[in-house]
C-alpha cells in the first residue's frame, strides 16, 4: 500500500525526476527542448521508434532512488504483423547486476497477454483507453537502474511513447528489496498431471506480490480447477499455501460466468478490481493474422495482487499451477497453453537460477 502520510512530511533530500523522449536523461531543466514545426520546445520529440532487433535504453539512472510510475503506449500491430505487445521485451537491471531482474514481454507485464489490448483497473497496473499502460509498482535501487526495451517485431515499431517518473536521493536501507518479474509458458508442453511452473529457482528472502495468468483452453469443458501452490523455504512434496482453484485465486467463483447452468449457455463475465481480476475473455481472432474472424479456442486473462497479503519467503520460493478441468464425470487432467507473469520483491544477495526469456517464436500467441 502507498504510504500517503509521507506526502505530508518534508521531502528531505529527495528530488523528483521524469524521463521520456522529450527528456531522455531526466536532467533538471532539460525537458521539452526539442523543436517542432510549431517552434522551439513545442512537442518536438514525444516518441521513439524501434527497428527489428534494436534496443532502446529508456532509463539509465544513478541512485539511490525509486522508480514510482511507468507509463507507456505502443501500437498493437504494424504493417509487418500483429503481436507487437509480445514482440517488445522489457528488461530492467538493478545496481549493476549481470542478469536483469525484470525480463518480460511488454504487454504481459501490463496484464495484456495474447498480444491484445484489454482494459485493466487495479492498484499496481492500470491499462486505460486506448492502450495507456501504467505501472505503480515502487522499484527501489541503491546505485543504478537501467531500463531497456528491445524489439523482436519483424518490422519497425513507431509511436513508442513512454514516461518514467522517479525520485533520487532516497534514503534506503541496505536490505531494501528489489523488484523482480519473470515470464513463463507451457505451450501444451506438459503431460497430463504435470503442473505449469509459474516460478522456480528463487533463492533468498522476500515478498511475492502478484501473478498474471493467460490461459488458452486446448481441450473442451471447464479449465479452471487447478490450484495455485506456493512452496516456501523447506517445503518439499507439499506446499505451505495453495488456492482452491484458478478462478478462486483470481477472486472469482463458479467459472467467471453469469450463472452455473448448461442451458442456455452461460455468459462469461469479465471484471477488473483493485487486487484481482478477469479482464480478458475472447473466442475471436482480433489480431488480423488469420483469415477467420472466429476461433475454436477460448483465451482467458486474469490477475491476483498479493499487496495486502504478500506471500513471504525466507530461503526459497517455488510456485506452480495445476492443470485440472471438470465435466459431468468429475475432475480430469488437462494440458493447456498457459503463460504466467510472476512479480516479487527480493532482498539483494540471493542466487536465483531462472531460465532466460524464450525467443519470439516461442512467445507467439495461439
Amino acid at each position: 500500500m502507498t504510504d500517503w502520510t509521507a506526502l505530508t512530511r518534508s521531502p528531505g533530500r529527495r528530488r523528483s525526476r521524469s524521463i521520456n523522449a522529450e527528456n531522455p536523461t531526466g536532467a533538471p531543466g532539460q525537458a521539452a527542448t526539442a523543436a517542432s514545426a510549431l517552434g522551439p520546445s513545442r512537442k518536438g520529440r514525444p516518441a521513439i521508434s524501434l527497428d527489428s532487433g534494436q534496443t532502446a535504453t529508456l532509463a539509465d539512472i544513478d541512485g539511490p532512488g525509486v522508480i514510482r510510475h511507468i507509463w507507456m503506449t505502443v501500437p498493437a500491430k504494424t504493417s509487418a504483423g500483429p503481436w507487437v505487445l509480445r514482440d517488445l521485451v522489457l528488461r530492467i537491471w538493478w545496481d549493476g547486476e549481470d542478469e536483469p531482474a525484470v525480463a518480460v514481454p511488454l504487454g504481459d507485464f501490463f496484464c495484456n497477454g495474447f498480444g491484445q489490448r484489454t482494459l485493466v483497473t487495479s492498484v499496481p497496473i492500470v491499462v486505460a483507453p486506448t492502450g495507456g499502460m501504467n505501472s505503480y509498482f515502487p522499484m527501489p535501487f541503491r546505485s543504478h537502474a537501467r531500463i531497456e526495451l528491445t524489439s523482436e517485431h519483424p518490422g519497425t515499431v513507431g509511436g513508442i511513447y513512454y514516461q518514467i517518473d522517479y525520485t533520487v536521493d532516497d534514503v534506503l536501507d541496505a536490505d531494501t528489496a528489489r523488484f523482480h518479474v519473470h515470464w513463463r509458458r507451457s505451450n501444451a508442453s506438459t503431460a497430463p498431471g504435470e503442473d505449469h511452473v509459474i516460478l522456480d529457482g528463487v533463492v533468498g528472502s522476500g515478498n511475492y506480490v502478484g501473478t498474471y495468468i493467460g490461459l488458452t483452453a486446448l481441450e473442451r469443458y471447464w479449465w479452471g480447477e487447478g490450484e495455485v501452490k506456493f512452496y516456501l523455504d523447506d517445503d518439499d512434496a507439499y506446499p505451505t499455501q495453495c488456492s482452491t482453484g484458478l478462478e478462486d485465486y483470481a477472486g472469482g467463483a463458479w467459472a467467471f460466468q453469469d450463472a452455473l447452468r448448461n442451458d442456455p449457455p452461460p455468459v462469461p463475465l469479465t471484471f477488473s478490481a483493485p487486487y484481482c481480476g478477469y479482464p480478458f475473455y475472447s473466442a475471436e481472432d482480433t489480431t488480423g493474422a488469420s483469415p477467420f474472424a472466429t476461433s475454436t479456442l477460448q483465451s482467458h486473462g486474469m490477475y491476483r495482487w498479493h499487496l495486502p497479503d504478500p506471500v513471504i519467503f525466507h530461503q526459497r520460493l517455488r510456485i506452480t499451477l495445476q492443470q485440472i478441468g471438470a465435466w459431468d464425470h468429475g475432475h480430469f487432467e488437462r494440458s493447456d497453453d498457459i503463460t504466467s507473469v510472476a512479480y516479487w520483491y527480493q532482498v539483494p544477495g540471493g542466487a536465483n537460477d531462472l531460465p532466460p526469456l524464450p525467443p519470439r517464436e516461442y512467445r507467439r500467441p495461439r
